[in-house]
């Protein structure tokens, strides 16, 4: 996976961004959307905002008239002013790094907290959104749906320095090839070692007959 997508998590990532603070904005506004929907909102929000102070100061509806085209635009712009406001009053204007305080702010989950410690700070962290859920099931590297599930049991089996880049790039392989109802195992470069391709038939099983 890392031959077939190389860099690292800020690198895998497909958000722009400049810092950890804009990370988390264009991170709550990715919900149910797409990357590339969210960079071509992201450059108006940030030049109108430009840091939590400005953020937590914004009328709802001129910040709700900006990030209208990401769907839901009501709920993620009061996600963006209480987040921005959470950061002021608590944690001093900076975006914390502890997966514990994150998800106390507005809008940021665990999936959140855990783009924002591996993609802007570097920290371990592994955010689990469908495609990583259904990948590593298919793989067989869990059999929980519950995403913290996911994340406990998948992060046990992957070094905490890389579990960022995996998360990215079992996105990006989720993305361009094993899709939720058509997934290509016949181009795919995990299907050898993939239980689901083996029982869809599209790789022979390995033999267990020991010669």
């Amino acid at each position: 996976m890392a031959a077939e997508y190389p860099g690292s998590a800020a690198e895998l990532c497909a958000l722009t961004f400049e810092n950890p603070f804009q990370l988390l904005e264009a991170t709550i506004l990715s919900a149910q959307t797409t990357d590339a929907r969210v960079n071509m909102v992201t450059p108006i929000l940030f030049e109108a905002y430009p840091d939590a102070a400005s953020l937590a100061a914004a009328n709802p509806q001129d910040v709700e008239a900006i990030v209208r085209s990401t769907g839901f635009f009501r709920s993620k712009a009061r996600s963006l002013i209480g987040m921005a406001r959470a950061v002021m009053e608590r944690f001093a204007g900076e975006v914390p790094t502890d997966l514990d305080d994150l998800v106390t702010i507005p809008g940021v989950g665990r999936k959140t907290g855990n783009v924002v410690r591996s993609v802007a700070f570097g920290l371990p962290g592994l955010p689990v959104d469908t495609h990583v859920g259904r990948l590593c099931r298919r793989l067989g590297l869990t059999e929980a749906t519950d995403p913290n599930r996911v994340e406990a049991e998948v992060g046990r089996l992957v070094p905490p320095a890389e579990r960022g880049a995996f998360s990215l790039r079992l996105i990006l392989h989720g993305r361009r090839v094993c899709g939720s109802r058509a997934p290509r195992c016949d181009i795919c470069l995990l299907a050898d070692i993939c239980p689901s391709a083996f029982r869809v038939g599209t790789v022979r099983a390995p033999s267990t007959t020991h010669r």
